[in-house]
């Protein structure tokens, strides 16, 4: 029997199974997919600060981006550069790959083509059952399995109180530019979409997707209708080519614990609720999950109350951040286009942007988010309409 089972070989998995290996653990790790980070649905945008922050192989990095272009509704356009690249694009299969190889030096097993169905502890042991019709035991077991969310109910762990369609598709590309981000509701209601370059060694790509309330199938074929021509995208790719789709999580799930079994990752909803992100929060929850089954494995301590430790470490350092930006979505869900189109004119004409130039982080979003409410013209257009304000100019 294993001392923990992760269900998913994704970087939340990947990253939990590298740290408990590290510490002596016997972890093994069920991915579904034969390859780990495939098919790719991420975006695969990450902070070039988390590199440090989590020691990660920087192998995997394929061009920085600085400069993004931000289209309003009515074509209103903001452009934003940083002063070095503060994000960067990675190869999201490399990625997981390069995190699957470290953490099978340090000693975790990794079983590929190994769905996992469901979860369930009794006794001393988790039994996890699988597609194959085989079952395995742990004393332990970690839910990095994306956001697929049938075996948290199961378990009483909920799911997320929101969560929006996505769909995405890598293209060749002629040219390249800056990463364009759309927002209105013909385009993403309730959401974005965005083309992000890509540079690899074979020549350019670019990443076209979006994030909506809806059916993001049939938005992203009208999307890439209009700006493929500008990334010089060929013709047939533009009417055959079918996205990737997922669901984005946007909040926690009710409960990250209980009684031999922890969530992280978008498996425990802990997503950017602003640009669902998700790799970042990913990688800080594997950490702590990690940190708390050592602890309580060498204990042998691995109930509920125990492991309810877990959940107040990712609250105590994310809590805030995930509040803030829970609060943002709920008031933009509210937002017309012309409430978006004018706050493109503040950010132009209102002091907004130093503002942004001075609070803007990749990871964190909540010093943003508190600046804009405390701005008056901005705190108007995004209250107005939660306030009953509908009705002021």
């Amino acid at each position: 029997m294993h001392d923990v089972a992760i269900v998913g070989g994704g970087p939340g998995g990947l990253y939990a199974a590298l740290h408990l290996a590290r510490r002596g653990v016997d972890v093994v790790v069920f991915e579904e997919h034969e390859i780990p980070g495939r098919p790719v649905h991420c975006t695969g945008v990450l902070a070039d600060e988390a590199f440090a922050e989590f020691d990660l192989p920087r192998s995997s990095v394929l061009n920085p981006l600085r400069t993004v272009v931000f289209t309003g509704p009515s074509g209103a356009t903001i452009d934003y550069t940083t002063a070095s690249a503060e994000a960067v694009v990675i190869d999201r299969s490399a990625f997981d790959q390069a995190l699957a190889e470290q953490a099978q030096l340090a000693g975790a097993q990794l079983l590929v083509g190994r769905r996992v169905l469901d979860v369930a502890p009794s006794g001393s042991r988790v039994t996890l059952t699988l597609a194959t019709g085989e079952s395995a035991h742990a004393r332990a077991a970690i839910l990095a399995c994306g956001a697929n969310y049938a075996i948290q109910r199961r378990l009483g762990f909920g799911m997320p109180a929101l969560h929006l369609q996505s769909a995405q598709r890598e293209l060749a590309a002629d040219t390249s530019g800056p990463v364009e981000v759309h927002f209105g509701h013909d385009v993403a209601p309730r959401g974005f979409a965005w083309a992000v370059p890509v540079q690899r060694p074979h020549g350019a790509f670019v990443r076209v997707g979006l994030m909506c309330d809806g059916n993001a199938r049939d938005r992203f074929s009208r999307f890439i209708a209009a700006v493929g021509p500008r990334w010089g995208i060929a013709a047939h790719e533009m009417t055959t080519a079918a996205p990737r789709t997922k669901i984005l999580p946007l909040g926690p799930v009710a409960r990250t614990y209980g009684p031999r079994v922890l969530a992280v990752g978008d498996a425990a909803g802990l997503v950017k609720a602003t640009t669902g992100g998700g790799i970042y929060y990913s990688l800080l929850s594997a950490r702590m999950a990690a940190d708390v089954l050592t602890d309580a494995l060498r204990t042998d301590q691995l109930d509920a109350p125990t492991l309810a430790s877990y959940e107040h470490s990712w609250r105590q350092a994310l809590g805030d951040e995930i509040d803030a930006q829970m609060e943002l979505r709920r008031l933009s869900h509210h937002m017309s286009d012309a409430d978006i189109d004018a706050l493109f004119e503040l950010a132009r004409t209102d002091g907004v942007m130093p503002i942004v130039r001075r609070t803007a982080q990749f990871n964190r979003h909540r010093h943003l988010i508190m600046s804009l409410l405390n701005h008056p013209p901005a705190r108007r257009l995004l209250m107005r309409h939660v306030l009953g304000w509908g009705r002021i100019a």
